[in-house]
C-alpha cells in the first residue's frame, strides 16, 4: 500500500509542476494539516484517490471553506477498506484558536472517541498535526508534542493484542 502524506508545505512538484504519473501508484492521501483547501482539492481531483485530513493549528480558513472532496477525520475513527484511521489535528495552545489545545483539552478529545476505538478494536494509523511528546518536538510550544498521544498509542497496541488473541 502506498500513502502520500503531506503537511505544512505546498510542494511545487505536486502542484505547479504536476504531471499525471506522479500520483498514479498511490492508494490514498493523508494531510496532517496547515495546507490550503485549494491545494487539497487539487490533489484529490488529479489523483482521483481519497484524501483524509486533520486540521493544523493554522487551518481556521477551513471554517469558511473546508476542502471539497476530502474526508475530515479530525476527532474520529474512519474505516477505509478495513484500515482504521484516527485523526487528531491541532497543536499545543499558544493563543485562542479553534485548532489549538492544552494537554487536558486534547485528552478530552481522545476520551470522546474512545468508544469508537473500542468498537473498531483499535486503530492502524493515527493522523496528527503535532507529534507525540518526545518524537520530533521542538522547543517552540506549537511544535511540542502531546503526552496523551503516547498513552493512546500504548493502549491501542494492547487493545489490538486483546482483539486478536484467541479465547481458546
Amino acid at each position: 500500500m502506498k500513502i502520500l502524506v503531506i503537511s505544512d508545505y505546498v510542494n511545487p512538484y505536486l502542484y505547479e509542476y504536476y504531471t499525471p504519473n506522479k500520483l498514479k501508484d498511490i492508494d490514498f492521501i493523508i494531510s496532517c494539516g496547515d495546507l490550503p483547501a485549494k491545494y487539497l482539492e487539487f490533489l484529490v481531483t488529479v489523483a482521483n484517490k481519497p484524501l483524509f485530513y486533520v486540521h493544523g493549528n493554522h487551518d481556521t480558513a477551513y471554517l469558511q471553506h473546508a476542502p471539497d472532496g476530502c474526508v475530515d477525520i479530525d476527532g474520529r475513527v474512519y474505516d477505509y477498506k478495513g484500515l482504521r484511521i484516527a485523526g487528531l489535528g491541532g497543536s499545543m495552545k499558544y493563543h485562542d484558536s479553534p485548532y489549538m489545545y492544552s494537554e487536558s483539552e486534547m485528552q478530552k478529545r481522545i476520551n470522546r472517541f474512545k468508544p469508537s476505538l473500542w468498537i473498531a478494536k483499535g486503530l492502524d494509523i493515527l493522523v496528527t498535526h503535532s507529534p507525540a511528546y518526545g518524537y520530533g518536538d521542538m522547543t517552540y510550544l506549537p511544535h511540542t508534542g502531546f503526552s496523551c498521544f503516547n498513552d493512546l498509542l500504548e493502549k491501542n497496541l494492547i487493545l489490538q493484542k486483546c482483539a486478536t488473541k484467541s479465547p481458546f
